[in-house]
């Protein structure tokens, strides 16, 4: 499986193919500043390829994940796109017409192996695993018959909320959903190259070992195709932008009394086929 991360090494940003043995540095040999460059030049494959066969440079413990595009354009999530996610809500006996969409915003997400922050101000920090699509070529009213043709890569999201804050207001969700560090992205990308990787994706949250998530992508109420094809008939899409896809039932939130997270607590999402992201809490 190809894959290639963002990271800080010796106090700068770097990025790189990683291999069992640790991390192949290539930016200064790919000739592109970042990964975000790389997407947006649609040159994935070909910077991938000049990680084969050069022997690692960095151990993985030895370095700082950083989520793996560190300026795309737009950061869209899609809400309530689970059937047993629909239901939790009062008017949720049907599919709506619709997605619910919102932005979150860069600074709001941290890397692997680095901690959530829970603010001061609110303790109902909570988890969402989640499947992050990458795009990788620029579209307007893309068809859904031609949406993965627009995907770079694929990785992983822990959108973390500060659940009281989503309440505030009766039309957005958006406060609550971009607290500094809140959630999380990565471990790195993998280029989408098989529409079996997300048609036939199985998404698990645990937390502290325990399993909290555990449904399929094919189980959305709007699949990928459709978010992309229903995004871009409003908004340009563009390299590097990235559509987190809805996660399944199983929040902190919908707990008696709620399990929202502590410091201390361990949040790992895994897709077969992606990766692990794994993520600690802490308090700011």
């Amino acid at each position: 499986m190809d894959r290639i991360a963002s990271f800080r090494a010796g106090g700068h940003a770097r990025f790189g193919v990683v291999t069992e043995e640790g991390l192949v540095d290539l930016t200064d040999i790919a000739g592109y500043p970042d990964l975000q460059a790389v997407v947006e030049a649609g040159a994935l494959t070909e910077v991938i390829a000049l990680g084969s066969g050069r022997p690692a440079d960095v151990a993985l413990d030895e370095v700082e994940f950083l989520i793996p595009l560190a300026r795309p354009e737009k950061i869209l999530c899609v809400g309530v796109n689970f059937p047993d996610r629909n239901a939790e809500y009062k008017d949720g006996t049907a599919q709506p017409k619709h997605m619910s969409l919102f932005p979150r915003f860069p600074r709001s997400f941290t890397g692997h192996n680095r901690p959530l922050i829970r603010p001061p101000e609110n303790q109902t920090l909570d988890y969402e695993g989640e499947v992050a699509v990458v795009i990788g070529k620029p579209g307007r009213r893309i068809a859904p018959g031609a949406a993965y043709d627009h995907i770079a890569a694929l990785t992983l999201c822990n959108e973390g909320t500060i659940r009281d804050w989503v309440r505030h207001a009766k039309f957005n969700v958006t406060q609550g959903k971009n607290w500094d560090n809140s959630g999380s992205i990565g471990p790195w990308l993998v280029p989408f190259t098989d529409p079996a990787q997300l048609d036939d994706a199985h998404l698990v949250t645990r937390v502290n070992g325990e399993v909290r998530q555990d449904d399929h992508l094919a189980n959305m109420m709007f699949g990928v195709r459709e978010e992309i094809a229903y995004i871009s008939t409003f908004t340009t899409l563009q390299p590097g932008d990235i559509i987190i896809t809805g996660t399944p039932t199983g929040a902190g939130a919908r707990f008696d009394p709620p399990k929202y997270l502590v410091p201390g607590d361990v949040v790992e999402v895994e897709v077969e086929g992606i990766g692990l992201l794994r993520n600690t809490v802490a308090d700011e």
